[in-house]
Order: structure tokens, then sequence, then C-alpha cells
């Protein structure tokens, strides 16, 4: 008895194992994933985010100005990749989104020093991602001072009160309260529908070959082009449905605030659902079944939403996974609708991004064309 039992249940398991290995597609996504999520948690995403991209005015040519940004470079906490010589330039930084944060020290900085006149630092930072900005502020207090009393020859008596009191004014740009839902609820938008147009669209194929309606489809007097405009305009009808549901939400019960074109972001998020339905309908022409359709689109989920500045700052990762993050189209897509709604961008601002998500769709739907069988083997 025990013996036929082990019998049978050995065939069962050679046919699974036989079954697994024809499943390719299944079998490369049991390798992929975790290998993937062990990379992108243990070498891209950061919780303190540092060297963020910043801009640096400064109108003096002390020392002691000198000194404090020779610290707060080295302290890897900002990365100033811009020094505007105006303050009209500087603020056009910030507003594009081109830096997260703007230092600038005074001309009259060192003056006050020597008075023992508590000098000031003004940042400027773009507070519409919350998180990345309360921890590089903190620091930069510390780091600051630390910096002055070294300068002065005060260190070692820091805890006696000695030296200048130096003060940090901070202005928190798009976003002063912090409220995370400002710069939540604008990024489901895009991960909203990146997950239902995606998805539905990935089944769109493999579900006629499934039902075996697929020679019906073949038999039609229609070339890959009309099929795929079939298959794809319905979704995108219902991704219009989905936006303003999300937007009227995002209004009503979250009061995000939007200070931006309405137009401007209509047309872009166009784009964005254009671009995903036919990146869904390249899914649904690489797999076989509505499974292996399902498992493609939940494998660009995972590194799209971890690596595109929805949940992470984008900035805070390492140049190689900013590099990937900005393969998708949620990256590009995230900043123009925060930008838009938080801050008022208009096109001068953002028009690199539109130019990049309009990119996206030729290269999908010539992707898909190319891919598309008119036979079933």
């Amino acid at each position: 008895m025990i013996r036929l039992f082990l019998v049978r249940l050995g065939a069962i398991l050679a046919k699974e194992f036989v079954q697994m290995r024809r499943d390719r597609v299944t079998f490369a996504m049991m390798l992929a994933i975790p290998i993937l999520l062990l990379v992108l948690f243990g070498y891209a995403i950061n919780t303190d985010p540092k060297r963020l991209d910043a801009a640096l005015l400064v109108t003096g040519q002390d020392h002691y100005s000198r000194a404090i940004v020779s610290a707060l470079e080295v302290s890897n906490y900002y990365r100033f990749v811009e020094r505007p010589r105006t303050a009209a330039e500087a603020e056009r930084l910030i507003q594009s989104g081109a830096v997260a944060f703007l230092v600038v020290i005074p001309s009259d900085f060192g003056a006050r020093v020597d008075r023992n006149d508590q000098p000031r630092i003004l940042v400027k930072a773009d507070a519409t991602d919350p998180s990345a900005a309360s921890n590089a502020i903190g620091a930069l207090e510390v780091i600051a001072r630390r910096a002055l009393l070294r300068e002065q020859g005060l260190e070692g008596k820091a805890a006696e009160g000695q030296g200048a009191r130096m003060s940090i004014v901070v202005h928190k740009r798009y976003n002063p309260d912090g409220v995370s839902q400002y710069f939540i609820v604008p990024g489901l938008l895009g991960v909203i529908l990146q997950m239902t147009m995606v998805m539905m669209t990935s089944v769109a194929l493999t579900r006629e070959l499934e039902r075996g309606t697929m020679e019906n489809l073949l038999a039609m007097p229609s070339n890959g082009f009309q099929i795929m405009a079939g298959k794809v305009l319905p979704y995108f009808i219902v991704g219009a449905v989905q936006t303003i549901v999300i937007l009227t939400t995002a209004r009503v019960l979250f009061h995000v605030p939007f200070v931006g074109s309405l137009p401007l972001l209509i047309f872009g998020i166009l784009l964005f659902v254009m671009g995903l339905v036919l990146l869904g309908y390249t899914f649904s022409t690489l797999a076989r079944t509505q499974m292996q359709a399902m498992q493609l689109a939940f494998f660009f989920f995972l590194p799209s939403i971890l690596l595109s500045g929805f949940m992470f700052p984008f900035h805070g990762m390492p140049v190689w996974a900013q590099t990937i993050g900005n393969l998708f189209p949620l990256t590009h897509f995230l900043r123009v609708v925060r930008a838009i709604m938080l801050k008022g961008a208009d096109w001068s601002e953002i028009g690199f991004e539109y130019s990049i998500l309009a990119l996206f769709i030729p290269v999908y739907a010539i992707f898909a064309l190319l891919r598309f069988r008119r036979t079933l083997d």
C-alpha cells in the first residue's frame, strides 16, 4: 500500500516538474522576483536619502561660508549640482524640480560671525516629498554649526555655548505642513492607472487563445494595427473614467491642492494611459496564457513602483537605480502630476517629461506589431 502510494506520488511530482519546465515564464519569475526584490531593497532603496541634488547661492567670499559649504558636501546629504548667480535663477531651479534644495548664504554672513550677531543661512526645500526634505534639513543645522565652530577654533568649547549662534531659516515650498497625502495621493493616480491598464490589456490576446476565439479574430479582414487599436481603445476609455474618479476623490476627501493647469495635466494623462495600454498589449503578444501575461505585468510593476519615486525619494537612490527608473513611464508621469498639482508648473518646466511619455507610445506600438502573429502556431 505504501509502495503504491509513493509510486503514484512520484508520478504526479514528475509530471508537475515537467510542466514547470515547459512553462519557462513561470519558472523564470520564480527565480527572478526574489533576486529582484533583494537587489532593489538591498542596494537601491534608501529611507535616509543622501546626496540629494541641491543648488548653492553664495553671495559672499568669506572663509566661514567656504568652510560650511565644504562640510555640507562632505556630509553626503547635499550634492551641489547647480550654483546660480541670481535669486531668480535659483528660484527657477527649485520650481522646475532640477534641485530639491536651495541653500543661500548671504553676503554679510562672515561679518555677522565676526560681530557675534547670529548669522543666518536660508534653505528653500522642495517639500512635495516630506520624508526626503526632513532628514536633510535636520542634518544641515548640525553640520553647519560644527563647521562654523571648527573654523572659529572653538569646536572643543561647543558644549559651553561659545561661538556664533547661527540660525537656519527654512522655507518648505509647495507643502509647508509636510502633509504626506499631498505627496502620496497624486502618485496613486499613476500607480492605479498603471496597475489596471497594463493588467487588463496584458490578457487581451491570451484570453482569445484560451477561449478558442483567436481563429475567428485572425480570420477577420483586419491587419495587426487594427486589431491592436480595437483591443486597447476600450481600456483607454476606462482609464479616463478612473482618472475622473481619482482626481475627484483626491480633492474632496484628501483636499489635495491643485494649483496648475488642468488641460496640461489631462494631456499628460492621455499620453501616460496610451503608453500603458500599448505596453499591456505588448505583454499579451509575448505570453501564451493569461497567467504568463499577468506574471509579466507583475514583474514590470515591482521595479516600476520601487524605482519611480512613488514610495522612496528618487534622488536618494544610487545612479544606476535612477538610470533604470527613468526607463519606466511611471517615473516621468509622477514628476508631471506632482509638478502640476502642487507646484503649478507650466510647459517650459515639464516639457521634457512630456516628450519622454510621448516617446513610449511609438516604441511600445512598434514592438507589439512586430510581435503580433497571424497564425496560432
